[in-house]
């Protein structure tokens, strides 16, 4: 099973599109850990900032999405897209894995999101909202934000946009640009 994982695409249709033709059309299963469509009043308007546009790509995207919703995600969101963006988090069974997506902002810090994931007897949680990229594995559970795929809206040192990859029991972070590795964890 391969599973793509994105967070923050704020409106990046174009990025959506690389990243989806180059590592997610052979995935059987896409998650979206939120802030989907729009910039937000914190971040630079891209210059492939295209809301509508990206809308229509989700919804003609043959690979089932499950995605959580964001501080950047509105109601609108569930009248232009053809899948619930589900709040405040999305829990996922797969494979005898418990998954929980949860965007990230009302969690105050990490320790709050290994809590979530141990109350909840989750495998794997997925946050986004800080555009940086992280995973690491802790009691048996491992913690992913996937970053942002957009170079515009990372905000890493580098401005790489990096995506998550789930597949032959690890996860990985992959920069967008290159595929490289940039971190895995086995399960």
């Amino acid at each position: 099973m391969k599973v793509g994982i994105v967070s923050d695409t704020h409106g990046c249709a174009a990025t959506w599109r690389d990243v989806y033709s180059r590592y997610f059309a052979d995935a059987e299963l896409i998650i979206h850990a939120g802030d989907i469509l729009y910039h937000g009043p914190r971040n630079s308007i891209p210059a492939e900032y295209d809301p509508k546009l990206l809308a229509e790509e989700l919804n003609v995207c043959p690979v089932p999405l499950i995605m959580a919703c964001g501080n950047c995600d509105a109601e609108i969101d569930g009248m232009v897209l053809d899948m619930p963006v589900q709040a405040p988090y999305a829990y996922i069974m797969r494979d005898n894995l418990r998954i929980i997506v949860n965007h990230g902002h009302h969690l105050e810090d990490d320790e709050d999101k290994w809590k979530m994931a141990q109350k909840m007897k989750a495998g794997l949680i997925i946050t986004g909202h800080t555009h940086i990229a992280a995973l690491e594995k802790r009691d048996g559970i491992i913690r992913l934000n996937p970053g942002s795929p957009s170079a515009a809206m990372s905000k890493r040192e580098d401005k790489r946009g990096t995506i998550g990859i789930i597949e032959n029991g690890r996860v990985e972070i992959l920069d967008v640009q290159t595929g490289e590795i940039l971190g895995t964890a086995n399960f």
